[in-house]
């Protein structure tokens, strides 16, 4: 017992030291990988979210709106470079999610924009937001926040 004691101690330190595990949620034929966010400034007026969605189906399926408490509105976003200067803008229809296909929502690239934010995110913290999209119906996820310059590396899993 005195043996083992100094290697369970050792692994639980290990252990803590580990990256959070991803979360991951399914509705219908779609599995939504890791929801996160970055944390903002105080005063920031809109904050992003991102996440990766899995089409396991034959079918197309389209993300068509999120919501959450946390911000007056939530917008889906598609980020583009037009003339040289990188740009955002709405996706009125919403984002397509193709048969078979993994589509990852990132910083610079499409994303979910939470605009006049209630509060502001805060680093290891968590808020709610559904998810509705046009053939597999609504979900509700946990996203995680993270610190402001946190990158999307090790994002995606839908463990």
């Amino acid at each position: 017992m005195k043996i083992l004691l100094p290697f369970a101690l050792a692994a639980g330190l290990i252990a803590a030291a580990l990256p959070a595990q991803a979360h991951g949620y399914k509705v219908g034929a779609l599995e939504i990988g890791h929801p996160w966010s970055r944390a903002t400034p105080k005063a920031a007026p809109a904050g992003g979210g991102f996440l990766t969605v899995t089409n396991t189906g034959t079918t197309a399926d389209r993300l068509v709106s999120v919501t959450s408490a946390v911000a007056d509105k939530v917008e889906i976003h598609e980020s583009a470079v037009v003339d040289g200067v990188m740009r955002m803008r709405p996706l009125e229809r919403g984002l397509e999610i193709p048969a078979g296909a993994k589509v990852e929502l990132k910083p610079g690239g499409n994303h979910v924009m939470f605009v006049g934010l209630k509060a502001p995110f805060e680093k290891g913290t968590a808020f709610k937001g559904t998810l509705t999209f046009e053939k597999a119906g609504s979900v509700e996820v946990d996203f995680a926040v993270e610190e402001m310059g946190a990158a999307p590396a090790h994002h995606g899993s839908t463990n």
